[in-house]
């Protein structure tokens, strides 16, 4: 692609790798990738190792880029002064983020365009962590959204919003990786999007919705019993 990015991420993280393998389908092929190697990567991999717990995993990244001239290069958090020094080097357009922490005003001015993610759920409802679980504890629609990043958590413009159809035979766990895939292509629409100047931006209102935390686990229980149970109002079918 002619825009130049660099696709941030937690070390080997599967949401990210999902979204990676999708752009390089896409051949929107990111000029760079930075790695955060750290604890929070790990505890973040585990969770979501956990979520999808049962689906098919993702290509590791080294499968992904195998054959590829795309430099990979490791810091230990990504709002360091070296993840810095790398993208004020290579000046990309656009960041685009396959699953990091929360990125510092300082590494997001740095591009040009901007900073892209994808959240695993409809904003501006659900902002924050754990959506999937969120969604079914509180009985609302899944999906994903793709927005600018600007600082705050999920609060950016919208440039697509999908949701996802739920079907009878979806578990907790399903749902969580099909929703990765969802944000996946959502992430490749935008970029075409973003490309070729097409891109329709909808402002999100910072007062509607909520901010969320991981969710208790007592509460994801309620969530996957009202799936399992058909009391979720918001099947496909």
């Amino acid at each position: 692609m002619s825009l130049r990015t660099a696709f941030l991420v937690l070390e080997e993280h599967p949401y990210g790798r999902e979204m990676l393998r999708i752009l390089l389908e896409n051949e929107q092929i990111p000029d760079l990738i930075i790695q955060e190697v750290s604890r929070v990567g790990d505890e973040e991999r585990r969770k979501f190792l956990e979520r999808i717990s049962g689906q098919p995993a993702p290509p590791r990244l080294t499968e992904l880029v195998a054959g590829r001239k795309i430099p990979v290069y490791c810091v230990h958090n990504h709002n360091d002064v070296v993840c810095q020094e790398l993208l004020l080097e290579s000046q990309p357009d656009l960041l685009v983020l396959g699953g990091t922490r929360i990125i510092k005003p300082a590494i997001l001015e740095i591009p040009s365009q901007g900073t892209v993610n994808s959240h695993p759920g409809l904003l501006p409802r659900l902002r924050g962590s754990a959506s999937v679980g969120w969604a079914l504890y509180k009985d609302l629609p899944q999906g994903a959204t793709t927005h600018f990043v600007s600082p705050g958590i999920d609060v950016g413009d919208i440039i697509i919003s999908r949701q996802l159809p739920v079907y009878r035979t979806d578990t907790y766990q399903s749902l969580n990786y099909r929703i990765g895939i969802l944000a996946g292509q959502l992430m490749a629409e935008a970029l075409q999007a973003i490309e070729s100047g097409n891109v329709s931006l909808t402002p999100q209102d910072p007062d509607l919705g909520e901010t969320l935390r991981v969710i208790p686990d007592d509460l994801l229980e309620e969530g996957k019993q009202r799936l399992a149970e058909g009391r979720y109002s918001h099947f496909a079918d």
